[in-house]
């Protein structure tokens, strides 16, 4: 198969799907290879009006409020990850033979002949959290690298300024991919890659859970060294065996238990590799201790060891000596929201995890502290909420309840934890937060966590997890600020 280069581009008529910040991104590196875009999006906001204007001004055609309409002459649909498989103008495009592909596959099409390789991350939950981990591992290691793809910066900008004005090309980029950006990168084939975990998220996108696992599983597809999965999650491991991988392409578990060989593991709170030595039945290499990973944030929760033993099976799967593993862990600080310490009081731990946006994310974090008072709730994007209240029961002190969907988990509190104590509050909006905590703090003793996990997306009541992160975070100072 010839590798495309970017001459390839040169006068092609393509059609980009969606004015958001991936869309603009590959409209204008399109256009600046010779090809001919128009940009088409259902929506017609102040917003887009202006990025339209902008884009419109270097040449690019840009149509509105008619994003299922396929220009005549298209050649190429390149989409926006948000962009539903069974959109209309997708139909129109099979209809004319004309393929559709993602910004990641265009970036993987774009890769010069020394291109960086690619070490893939996806899953449910913890994909950005392990991809910024290894970034940190492969600089501690000297290596040239950062962290691209769904992490916010768009992988076409970083492809295309390789090498650019004198700077170092990029050794090694650590890439987080979502399963819409899978869904659409056929020819991906990244140097070693793992998915985390796996569970029922984003289905009305992909239709089942087996659609949701298969697109996932993608990054397994063409690997060369590595494919890294999850001991304890079954699913993950399944994906491996069912990937056509290159020759030679190893499978390397990790786990929060001993590991056995072609794993990493845990031994006696030290984080050990028995994949990557000369005699993986008889040896183990010590990687760093536990408390390496985000020293000075306490003791680190469950998940995050797990994200730590994947970054650093794939550093190891890329050559990366032990005590860079080490040193990239004590240099990574997690993003704020996410399972963050945000203050003590009066005995009391409050934790900010506005992050945590599903259930399995929730269950994860609800998982970390022995007593809770959580607060959740907001838009339950079809999730039940059964499971993970069986799982996280005997751990609850009391849970206060707020957003728009906050009843499907009072029902289930209803069903399998009858005796913890409920406050619902009956609001929506942003002024709902302050009172949520203050519930909360009347609910805990000396020694619980106050835990926001929402386990629902923000989007009912805030802008985005942030700025509920925010929120919770602020009336955690008033509370400061009010005793003290």
């Amino acid at each position: 198969m010839t590798t495309p280069s970017p001459a390839d581009f040169a006068g092609q008529h393509i059609t980009v799907a969606g004015l958001g910040v991936s869309g603009i991104s590959a409209a204008r590196a399109l256009a600046g290879l010779g090809a001919h875009v128009t940009v088409v999006d259902g929506g017609d906001s102040e917003k887009q009006q202006a990025a339209a204007r902008e884009l419109e001004a270097e040449g690019i055609t840009v149509r509105l409020g008619d994003g299922a309409t396929l220009p005549a002459g298209t050649d190429l649909v390149v989409t926006s990850p948000g962009w539903k498989p069974d959109s209309p103008l997708f139909a129109a495009a099979a209809e004319a033979g004309v393929d559709v592909v993602g910004d990641v596959e265009i970036a993987w099409r774009l890769r010069g002949p020394d291109a960086a390789a690619w070490l893939g991350v996806t899953g449910t939950n913890g994909k950005t959290t392990t991809v910024r981990m290894l970034a940190s591992i492969l600089a501690a290691e000297g290596l040239h690298t950062t962290a691209v793809g769904n992490i916010g910066t768009p992988i076409i900008d970083v492809v295309l300024g390789q090498g650019k004005d004198g700077e170092r090309p990029y050794d090694v980029l650590a890439v987080e991919l979502s399963s819409y950006q899978l869904h659409w990168a056929p020819s991906l084939r990244a140097h070693s890659a793992v998915v985390l975990n796996l569970a029922p998220d984003h289905l009305d996108w992909h239709g089942s859970m087996q659609a949701y696992a298969a697109d996932k599983g993608r990054i397994y597809e063409g690997n060369t060294v590595a494919c890294v999965y999850n001991v304890a999650d079954k699913a993950t491991e399944d994906l491996v065996r069912e990937a056509d991988v290159e020759e030679g392409c190893r499978a390397i578990g990790f786990t929060l238990g001993t590991p056995g060989p072609s794993q990493l593991g845990v031994v006696e709170g030290i984080l050990v590799d028995r994949a990557f030595v000369e005699n993986r039945q008889q040896q183990a290499q010590e990687l760093a201790e536990v408390s390496d990973i985000a020293p000075g944030s306490g003791t680190p929760a469950p998940h995050n060891i797990a994200n730590a033993l994947a970054a650093a099976a794939l550093a190891r799967a890329f050559g990366v000596r032990p005590a860079a593993v080490r040193d990239g862990l004590r240099a990574f600080h997690p993003e704020a929201h996410r399972i963050q310490h945000i203050a003590d009081l009066e005995g009391v731990t409050y934790i900010d995890d506005s992050k945590a946006t599903n259930t399995h994310a929730a269950e994860a974090s609800l998982a970390a502290y022995e007593h809770i008072v959580w607060i959740a709730g907001g838009l339950a994007k079809g999730a039940t909420f059964d499971e993970l209240v069986q799982k996280s029961a005997a751990r609850l002190r009391g849970v206060v309840l707020i957003g728009a969907d906050r009843a499907l988990i009072r029902e289930a509190l209803a069903r399998h934890a009858p005796d913890v104590p409920v406050v619902d509050l009956d609001r929506t909006d942003t002024g709902a937060m302050p009172e949520a905590v203050r519930e909360a703090t009347r609910l805990a003793e000396p020694g619980d966590t106050v835990l926001l996990a929402p386990a629902c997306a923000s989007m009912d009541m805030f802008v985005n997890y942030n700025k509920r992160g925010e929120a919770f975070a602020d009336a955690v100072g008033e509370l400061t600020a009010r005793d003290h």
